[in-house]
């Protein structure tokens, strides 16, 4: 593990070795697709995740499985219910200590938006709800049964389905085992505060554009140099609001400054 992200890391929760994920929602099907192919199913079938979906309609009482009504004192759009959500909330925390009940992340557009920070976060619990909501939001008083609200950004979606699975992902390529090369996770972009640096592979010469000289030298030292540099200023091009909470050497500090002049 390099300095870099063994800073990052240190200074977050650690992803448990094995994670449970409940999702509540009323389009069950809508996960079908996404949560059966590539690293999240890898990672279903070596048992480092189990996840559960649970269709919120099952929780209901009344002959129409009524998850939604109109909002007390008027206006547009409708209203997930409360006792759905508390029903499906009760059976999921049945027989478990306060210490050890799952942690309830609501996907909604007032919440924290979603960073590496906050996936390394949510990645440290064994046990997570997803509540999906839908039209206008939820009852209030479902509030009272949520840890955490969660936003994957400032635009409107159908519902919270989509955001449940960027962070059912997120998470997941966390979880020692699911990424084939460790090496791989530590250098993504976010991860050591940075955006990534350029990828190449082969041929070494593409319609007359050539690989960096550097790539194809062998040197190691040489190479890492280049990432970072390549990483910094990139960062410093595309999201200049990241170099300040970036950890810097004193020599990136003077590499940063002149790209800074030269902007």
């Amino acid at each position: 593990m390099n300095v870099y992200l063994h800073v990052f890391v240190s200074r977050y929760t650690m992803p448990a070795q094995r994670i449970r994920i409940d999702v509540l929602t009323i389009f069950p099907d809508m996960f079908t697709g996404p949560l059966t192919e590539s690293l999240i199913q890898k990672a279903r079938e070596k048992k480092l995740l189990r996840i559960d979906i649970h269709d919120l309609r099952n929780f209901t009482t009344d002959k129409h499985r009524s998850v939604d009504d109109r909002p007390f004192g008027g206006g547009p759009g409708m209203v997930m219910k409360a006792e759905p959500i508390y029903a499906a909330l009760k059976k999921l925390r049945a027989g478990r200590s306060a210490k050890n009940r799952p942690h309830v992340v609501y996907l909604s557009p007032q919440g924290k938006t979603l960073n590496q920070k906050l996936v390394c976060e949510v990645a440290g619990y064994r046990h997570i709800v997803l509540l999906c909501g839908h039209y206008e939001g939820v009852d209030e008083r479902v509030m009272e049964w949520v840890d955490q609200e969660i936003s994957i950004g400032d635009y409107v979606l159908t519902g919270g389905e989509l955001p449940a699975m960027v962070l059912i992902d997120s998470v997941a390529r966390l979880l020692p085992g699911v990424v084939k090369e460790t090496a791989s996770v530590e250098r993504d972009s976010f991860y050591n505060g940075l955006l990534d640096y350029p990828h190449y592979t082969r041929p070494p010469v593409f319609q007359g554009r050539p690989v960096p000289d550097v790539l194809l030298s062998g040197h190691h030292a040489r190479v890492e140099q280049w990432r970072r540099e390549q990483s910094l200023t990139r960062t410093l091009t595309r999201r200049p609001e990241l170099i300040s909470k970036a950890r810097l050497t004193a020599e990136e500090k003077k590499f940063v400054t002149r790209g800074k002049v030269r902007k």
